[in-house]
């Protein structure tokens, strides 16, 4: 099979391309902007993917693949333009969307892959997806255009790590080996899932070509439903880090005092992640074999090699936070001493 990926670097899309490359079976093209390492065996166009004139062009010159994974589609003029590339031309379509997609707060547990996808403007990642799914669900046709839909949540693996409550990076592991306090939204309660790249990687490869698959999307999500909390502590446990000072910090004031890096906390993290994987575990064969504790030690181990954690430097605001929270607790008790009776 001619499979072309769209992207082919990142966290997931590295783990599609080695496992596709083992089956032996698979012709595996990259389309990306060739800043990335390409694996010996993968042939690349390289292109910018918003110029859809080009893109279109250089998808018409590279003719028919017999599965299209596009990893990095996040506007719905980038699936308006992949339609335009591939309808007729395809024998299916991948799309890596989210479970970021589904309406927060949900209105039943665990979320299966018809519930609301009412993704607010907010949170432009998640609605933009919904509407990218949805011009590649009103597109699809078994006959030129089938489509098949992934939805993962975090997915981890290489560098790909833990996900703090506030911006990015290696920050809160560095922090965590040195025992100094993280930051956690609320109290610490709401609850997560993460998955390694591998297992989430094998969902996709077992969709390729997969009739059952068709027209159909599928949660591809961890299966340890954590607190927050728990999360992080199986992190400090992983880095062998003193017992954790977390910091709960209200969401909504996180939102208040650093709008963009309390972002996704606000619109995503504070509300419980819990997905049903069945369809998945039917159609694709997807297992989830690689535990947090066990997946996370071995991103650590990867970072380590190259002091990653140790280079994460320094974030004066972070301090700042926590200083300030500080006080404004001992504020508030002072405040209020004598007025519970």
């Amino acid at each position: 099979m001619k499979v072309l990926i769209i992207g082919g670097t990142g966290t997931i899309s590295t783990a599609i391309t080695e496992q596709l490359l083992g089956r032996g079976d698979m012709e595996v093209w990259h389309f990306n902007r060739g800043r990335g390492e390409t694996p010996a065996g993968v042939r690349t166009i390289i292109g910018d993917r918003r110029d859809f004139a080009a893109f279109e062009a250089r998808m018409a010159e590279a003719g028919r693949f017999d599965c299209v994974i596009d990893m990095i589609g996040f506007q719905a003029d980038e699936a308006e333009s992949a339609i335009r590339a591939f309808k007729g031309r395809v024998g299916q379509y991948i799309y890596c969307s989210t479970v970021d997609v589904y309406t927060k707060q949900a209105k039943h547990y665990p979320i299966t892959e018809d519930g609301e996808r009412e993704a607010l403007p907010s949170f432009p990642y998640a609605f933009n997806k919904v509407l990218s799914e949805n011009k590649l669900l009103e597109a699809h046709d078994p006959g030129t255009f089938p489509v098949t839909i992934v939805r993962p949540a975090q997915t981890y693996g290489g560098s790909g790590t833990a996900v703090p409550s506030i911006a990015d990076g290696n920050y809160n592991l560095k922090r965590l080996r040195e025992g100094r306090p993280i930051v956690i939204h609320g109290d610490g309660t709401s609850l997560w899932v993460a998955c390694h790249r591998n297992d989430v990687a094998r969902a996709f490869v077992q969709a390729v070509g997969n009739e059952a698959a068709f027209g159909k999307a599928y949660n591809v999500t961890g299966e340890e439903w954590m607190t927050y909390d728990r999360y992080w502590r199986t992190v400090a446990t992983a880095l062998g880090a003193p017992e954790p000072r977390i910091v709960h910090i209200p969401t909504d004031l996180l939102g208040l005092l650093l709008p963009k890096k309390a972002e996704w906390c606000v619109e995503n993290f504070r509300y419980n992640n819990l997905f049903d994987n069945s369809a998945a575990r039917r159609d694709l064969d997807f297992r989830y074999t690689v535990k947090w504790e066990q997946g996370i030690r071995g991103v650590i181990a990867e970072l380590d090699k190259t002091d990653a954690i140790e280079a994460a430097g320094e974030r004066p605001w972070y301090d700042a936070l926590v200083e300030a929270w500080s006080s404004a607790e001992k504020l508030m008790a002072e405040r209020m001493a004598g007025l519970d009776g």
